[in-house]
């Protein structure tokens, strides 16, 4: 028997992308078809979205939904089984999912994720003829009413749920004048419910309805447990016992692939990696750097204190001093982006910067630099160091949830094991970063110990399939299916 399982996220790519939770939504899907796992999506319609999907059916009319009328139009992207909410009074505006073109949160983001989860909770019910899922995937405090919804309905048939934790930092907490706007029964507010210290909580309302909760990584679901790293619900996530279950993230093999990427500039794969040095000079065409035999170190991040930008860009200095070179893509505080500038002005054809995002950038950066640095405070999963892996480009990681899953350090034990493939750090400081990077440039230079890393990321398994055996097994659990 074939599972069905609907997927509830803000974002999902290749229609539009902000972080890591678009690529997980994006590629989950393909990945359980070939569990027996049949996968729809459900997302906001945004103005890009509804361009890209054209001249979709319309599946459900929702004639009152959050201040207007919505429907949901069905479509398939690139091989996504598609439900789009077309909500013009909430999604039809300028700037990003979360913010406007401003640079500041949409005043009513409650309204356009509450309608989100709303429209899941309807969809999951039956409300499209002759589509009724098994489970309900919800993604991140975006998302998380839906779980909420459907605990509160009086449906005959509650389908069960799932949510997945992304970033538990992000918890989608609004005044309580919101609580009587969503349309949820007044034991919705208690402790077992949205309240959360006054405020209504997106989030902790959705981790206490689901019936199974996810994260991104084992390592951070210990770490969310912790006083530390629970953001404030600890407690609540404690209470949850075997239904907290991290699973760690796979990316898309074929997206991202060396071997066929259309982005780079040569083709490569672990038995031809002399060919990778031409991805290298073109890094260095592309940021103005000096054209030598010395390491290029690179980021690929969001320029923030999560992140670690604040330690790195206080590192630069001592970076160039070491003979190593860095490049950096990424936008965030304005500060550290300052900071970084300003080291590229210092060093001229040893520091190059890009302030903003591009998808193309990223994928010449893992191509082409040797190492990648994701000195994150914490990193519930994380992805570019699965790419960099892939890619044959040597992570620098901090000690961290996902990072701390996906990287074997290079210490004397693994190295003479031969299972290293990165530099693992601990805490996130200017010392203990400076000496990785000192490590990993001693590394370089010895060529034999070098690339027999690279080979091993290559040949390090970052796709999809055993996570999604993790996500088909749950999904059999929740349903009571016999495994086949």
């Amino acid at each position: 028997m074939t599972s069905t399982v609907l997927s509830v996220a803000s974002e999902v790519y290749p229609l539009i992308k902000t972080g890591g939770l678009a690529d997980v939504a994006g590629a989950l899907p393909l990945a359980m078809a070939a569990r027996g796992v049949a996968m729809r999506t459900l997302m906001p319609g945004y103005p890009d979205v509804i361009a890209r999907i054209g001249a979709a059916d319309s599946v459900l009319a929702i004639p009152e939904l959050f201040g207007g009328s919505s429907r949901i139009l069905s479509a398939r992207v690139e091989g996504l089984d598609l439900l789009v909410l077309d909500a013009p009074h909430l999604y039809a505006r300028s700037g990003g999912p979360y913010v406007g073109a401003d640079g500041q949160e949409f005043p009513d983001n409650w309204a356009r994720f509450a309608a989100l989860s709303k429209a899941g909770a309807l969809v999951a019910e039956g409300a499209i003829e002759g589509y009724r899922p098994d489970v309900l995937h919800a993604h991140d405090w975006q998302a998380a009413l839906a779980p909420v919804y459907l605990a509160f309905s009086a449906g005959a048939r509650r389908p069960k749920t799932v949510l997945t934790v992304h970033n538990l930092a992000f918890q989608g907490s609004f005044p309580f004048d919101v609580f009587p706007r969503l349309g949820l029964p007044n034991a919705a507010w208690s402790l077992e419910g949205l309240e959360y210290y006054g405020s209504v909580g997106f989030l902790k309302g959705g981790l206490h309805a689901a019936d199974v909760v996810t994260t991104v990584s084992p390592t951070y679901a210990e770490e969310i447990l912790t006083s530390a790293g629970g953001m404030g619900l600890d407690g609540l996530l404690h209470g949850r016992g075997d239904r907290l279950v991290g699973i760690v993230n796979g990316i898309d093999t074929d997206i991202w692939n060396p071997a066929t990427d259309p982005d780079i500039a040569r083709n490569y794969t672990a038995r031809t990696l002399k060919a990778r040095r031409a991805n290298k000079r073109a890094l260095e065409t592309e940021f103005g750097l000096a054209r030598d035999d010395s390491p290029i170190l690179a980021v690929v991040s969001r320029l923030t204190w999560q992140k670690g930008m604040d330690v790195l860009v206080g590192l630069c200095d001592e970076i160039v001093a070491m003979g190593a070179r860095l490049v950096v893509i990424g936008s965030g505080d304005r500060m550290i982006e300052g900071g970084f500038l300003a080291a590229h002005a210092r060093h001229p054809g040893r520091i190059g910067v890009r302030i903003g995002y591009s998808e193309v950038l990223s994928h010449r950066l893992q191509a082409g630099a040797d190492a990648l640095l994701v000195p994150s405070r914490f990193e519930p999963c994380g992805l570019t160091q699965l790419y960099a892996l892939r890619y044959g480009c040597i992570p620098v990681v901090a000690r961290v949830g996902g990072l701390a899953d996906t990287v074997i350090h290079a210490n004397f034990a693994a190295m003479a094991a031969g299972v290293a493939t990165g530099v693992i750090f601990a805490p996130v400081a200017h010392d203990p970063l400076r000496e990785a990077v000192a490590k990993l440039i001693r590394l370089y230079d010895d060529p034999v110990l070098w690339q027999a890393m690279q080979k091993r990321g290559m040949a390090t398994d970052v796709g999809w399939d055993v996570s999604a055996a993790r996500y088909a097994a749950l999904y059999r659990d929740l349903t009571g299916e016999v495994s086949p």
